[in-house]
């Protein structure tokens, strides 16, 4: 992640004293860091395939005969990856603690269980990646994108997380131990998951007849829950629910709201949380803390403000800010 976030920041060294558009920047280092993250040291192959992918936008074009191709050349490309890591792996030394400790040899240590009631199917370890990639790199970029937009608007909450951020690290990278710990930078990035929640529905299936208070749910009903409408609910969160106000997590989440409900779940709840939770929470934290480090940043006067949904909650005309060197 430091890595990635590094290569960004040399790129941002030519849009100093000037324009950038934040929304493409996070979505190529988002892409680096899934990537590698995914493949080791076949992310090069692994960005390629993922292209295709983002291209495809995961639904149906119009054209059902080339999205079934794209489909098939992605399976295939994965195929290949997996093969070749697959290769690497049978010819280690026996015995060898040296080796890769990306995602996908993971998938093929599953695919390989000693107990064949857990091992999972080449179909699956493409899925997998497919899934880890889309759902680990949208939501990261939304996140960063919309909380610089936020921190270009609230300079003061820009310098109150900066200062922290060089508090903990001066002028060092972010490191393991520390990037838990910096409270403000959470607050602040909590108020924009719950104003711009990057998972707009989360969909449920009730597998047998339930009660939910008074309500009786048969078994087999789609439950569609809708984070984003419930982040801005004034009845649970006041009258300046649409206000951006990271205080309201000085306490932490469990306490954020008066009601005695979950009305923050920017990750889904409960057993079924996403999965990916800390990896995007963590990305984002050290991001936001490198580019504080060495920018101070405002908004565009060109910037048009307009959301759009398209998979997650993005800007539809990207997000300018001016990029100022300390």
């Amino acid at each position: 992640m430091i890595t990635s976030v590094e290569e960004m920041l040399e790129r941002w060294k030519h849009h100093e004293g000037k324009e950038i558009e934040v929304f493409e920047e996070f979505r190529l280092f988002t892409s680096e860091v899934i990537s590698k993250t995914a493949f080791g040291s076949s992310y090069l192959e692994g960005r390629n395939i993922f292209g295709m992918l983002m291209k495809l936008k995961i639904y149906k074009t119009n054209d059902e005969i080339e999205a079934e191709e794209r489909e098939k050349g992605i399976y295939y490309s994965i195929l290949e990856i997996i093969k070749k890591k697959e290769m690497k792996v049978t010819t280690r030394e026996c015995g060898s603690s040296t080796g890769g400790d990306d995602f996908l040899e993971l998938l093929l240590k599953a695919h390989h269980d000693a107990n064949v009631g857990r091992r999972i199917t080449v179909q699956d370890m493409v899925d997998e990646c497919k899934t880890f990639y889309i759902a680990g790199q949208e939501t990261t970029t939304a996140l960063l994108a919309w909380t610089i937009l936020l921190l270009a608007i609230h300079t003061d909450w820009q310098e109150k997380a900066r200062k922290e951020a060089l508090n903990f690290f001066g002028q060092q990278n972010p490191n393991p131990d520390g990037i838990t710990k910096p409270k403000i930078m959470t607050m602040i990035i909590n108020e924009a998951l719950r104003l711009y929640t990057p998972t707009l529905s989360i969909l449920r299936k009730v597998e047998r007849e339930a009660r939910l208070r008074k309500l009786i749910l048969p078994a087999n009903l789609l439950l569609y829950i809708p984070p984003l409408a419930l982040h801005h609910d004034p009845q649970i969160w006041g009258e300046d629910v649409h206000l951006f106000k990271p205080e309201r997590f000085s306490e932490g989440v469990a306490k954020v709201t008066n009601c005695n409900i979950a009305a923050f779940f920017p990750f889904g709840i409960g057993p079924r949380t996403c999965v990916g939770l800390n990896f995007a929470t963590t990305e984002a934290k050290i991001a936001l803390s490198m580019i504080l480090q060495r920018y101070g940043f405002t908004l565009s006067p060109i910037y048009v403000h307009s959301t759009v949904q398209h998979f997650t909650l993005r800007p539809q005309h990207g997000i300018q800010v001016l990029l100022h060197s300390l």
